[in-house]
């Protein structure tokens, strides 16, 4: 897919919302655009169908980011707020909007895949990741995620686990595999790249959250079962 391009070094929200000032900003190249990570950071990313974009969308959508990002980096300086907003806003724009309207295959409407792809989000809960919100619509998937890498335990040693690109392939690897042999199928399921926001604060959190749990009234889906919150979510208010 489609990179991310991030470029302010976002406020890390940790599992209290207390921002690390420790947190150490990185960038990774993707296919397209890079992507920034932080340790410990949550991130709201989205994943789809291979079919579920026609190729015009995605190159306008594309061109569009890549100047945004091509004048930072001539400037050599992260991207602005306003920037930042605005890459949020074409990803809106131009890709959300349209993957809503149920555009190719759309074959998480078959519950057993639908179901499939949510029991992957959920299965390494609490040991790979922590999961705030979910949601699996018909050609793309949400989830707000916090990876455990770089996570320090009680004992003050790292967390062994999986950067984000390792969850989100296991994902990927797994459900597809297992969706085409449901389907009879064979071939591409996924769009091999995903899109991901590093989240900013806890107003960006909140907002992240309330997108994907919206997502499925917005398209105009009834009685949509394959959305929730995550466990770490629960937890959290239980806390209070």
């Amino acid at each position: 897919m489609e990179e991310s391009g991030t470029g302010v070094p976002p406020v890390i929200v940790n599992q209290d919302h207390v921002q690390d000032e420790r947190a150490t900003l990185k960038k990774r190249r993707g296919a397209y655009l890079p992507h920034w990570t932080l340790d410990g950071a949550w991130y709201a990313v989205t994943f789809r169908l291979w079919d579920s974009l026609p190729q015009q969308v995605v190159e306008a959508w594309l061109f569009e980011r890549k100047n945004i990002v091509r004048t930072a980096e001539q400037m050599k300086r992260p991207l602005s707020k306003q920037e930042e907003q605005r890459l949020a806003h074409l990803h809106s724009e131009k890709v959300e909007r349209y993957l809503d309207a149920g555009y190719g295959s759309c074959y998480m409407k078959d519950g057993r895949i639908a179901r499939t792809v949510a029991s992957a989000l959920l299965h390494f809960e609490g040991q790979r990741y922590n999961l705030a919100a979910w949601c699996v619509m018909p050609n793309h998937v949400h989830a707000v995620v916090q990876p455990f890498a770089g996570i320090a335990n009680t004992g003050g040693t790292p967390v062994p686990s999986s950067e984000l690109p390792d969850i989100l392939h296991s994902w990927k690897s797994f459900t597809a595999k297992e969706a085409n042999q449901m389907l009879k199928r064979s071939g591409d399921f996924w769009q091999a790249e995903y899109y991901d926001h590093l989240i900013r604060d806890g107003a960006d959190f909140r907002h992240s959250v309330r997108y994907v749990l919206d997502n499925p009234i917005k398209a105009g889906l009834k009685n949509w079962g394959w959305v929730g919150f995550g466990e770490w979510w629960h937890a959290h208010l239980a806390r209070g």
